[in-house]
């Protein structure tokens, strides 16, 4: 979002005085809202439920300071990975555990909260957990007192470990009601659905993966992201900026108006007939007041003999309004052959088909005086 920016007051002046300014990429002030409510609902519950299974008294912390911590990744960035179920039980866990091995061994309070938090780095990096407020599990082990003394080796299990179940189930049913996406899972790249070695046709021209290693590897250093994410960023960047150079060209610019379709109850050769007599991959499959239900092929109706309400699939739709080379990525990706054009209440309007949106791209590619012209 851009902010206007005063003649007296220069750019980089009028930025620190910004109400609300996202440290992150992507945050926004309604992600931050949800994450202040799972926080205030998953510690407080944590505590409440650690106290009614173990009691209550000096002889056990209800909730261990760590937590907080873990509550900020799990709750304000739960894409990290290292706000993933594993890191916060086993990078609180394991940490906690190098704490108290460090505290048993080393009796210098100085030396041990070194050692314990280095320990707990290496583990956490060895077994796949490595979650930043493990350390402060491992000082707290080093530093806690009688009463983490109290509990020796116990302590990384209870309270540490318990704490960090029921904060993780709490966070996946949280997560779960507010539709996010977590665990956080990363979309499987690319398939070729005709079943041979090539490359899908969608990322064969462009970065590779070996790119995105390679740049890694140059920058030499550590990013708070997943790699796979990193590829699905920089892929968006280049739709997004190809978008940006020809966005004057929408949808309704583009598409065919005149579209063939058919109604729900018809049947089946009644649909193979406008697919073969048209030459088209895509049927649009209306209800009686023009609305789009779906959609249907020769694929969807090669099992079919009677009507063809058993074949409608879950179709890809646009707005009118929608920019055409928004549409790249559906049409791309080796099952789509169209996209249909809808209003607001779901009418057909319009169908754009792989060739549609290749003869505006197509036109969008730059003239050189001296191309050969076609032989004829």
């Amino acid at each position: 979002m851009q902010y206007p920016v005063s003649p007296k007051v220069g750019p980089s002046r009028f930025r620190r005085f910004r109400l609300f300014s996202p440290i992150l990429a992507g945050a926004t002030l309604r992600e931050r809202l949800i994450a202040c409510l799972g926080a205030l609902l998953a510690i407080g519950l944590t505590g409440v439920i650690s106290g009614y299974l173990f009691g209550q008294g000096p002889h056990l912390p209800l909730i261990v300071a760590p937590m907080g911590a873990s509550a900020v990744l799990l709750f304000a960035v739960p894409a990290s990975p290292l706000a993933q179920p594993w890191s916060i039980i086993g990078g609180n866990t394991i940490s906690a555990l190098m704490g108290i091995i460090a505290a048993y061994f080393i009796r210098d309070p100085i030396i041990a909260t070194g050692v314990g938090v280095s320990l707990a780095i290496g583990a956490m990096s060895f077994t796949r957990c490595l979650h930043p407020p493990g350390g402060a599990a491992a000082l707290t082990a080093v530093l806690g007192g009688p009463v983490v003394a109290g509990w020796g080796f116990l302590f990384p299990f209870v309270p540490v470990a318990l704490n960090s179940c029921i904060l993780v189930g709490l966070g996946l049913l949280f997560h779960k009601l507010s539709k996010r996406n977590y665990p956080h899972v990363v979309p499987k790249p690319a398939e070729n659905t005709h079943q041979t070695i090539d490359l899908p046709s969608a990322v064969r021209v462009g970065f590779r993966e070996e790119d995105v290693d390679a740049a890694l590897e140059a920058l030499d250093e550590t990013f708070d992201i997943d790699r796979a994410d990193l590829g699905r960023l920089l892929q968006q960047v280049e739709l997004q900026a190809a978008i940006r150079s020809n966005g004057k060209i929408s949808c309704a610019d583009i598409m065919s108006r005149d579209v063939i379709a058919i109604g729900e109850a018809s049947e089946a050769d009644a649909a193979r007939h406008l697919l073969l007599k048209h030459n088209i991959r895509t049927l649009p499959v209306r209800d009686p007041e023009g609305r789009l239900v779906g959609a249907v092929g020769l694929r969807e109706l090669s099992m079919s003999t009677e009507t063809i309400g058993h074949a409608i699939s879950r179709p890809a739709v646009a707005r009118p309004s929608d920019p055409a080379l928004s549409l790249l990525p559906v049409l791309t990706d080796g099952r789509t052959h169209a996209v249909i054009i809808v209003d607001d209440d779901s009418r057909i309007l319009g169908l754009i088909s792989q060739t549609d949106l290749l003869s505006a791209v197509a036109r969008l590619l730059p003239k050189e005086d001296n191309a050969i012209p076609a032989v004829a």
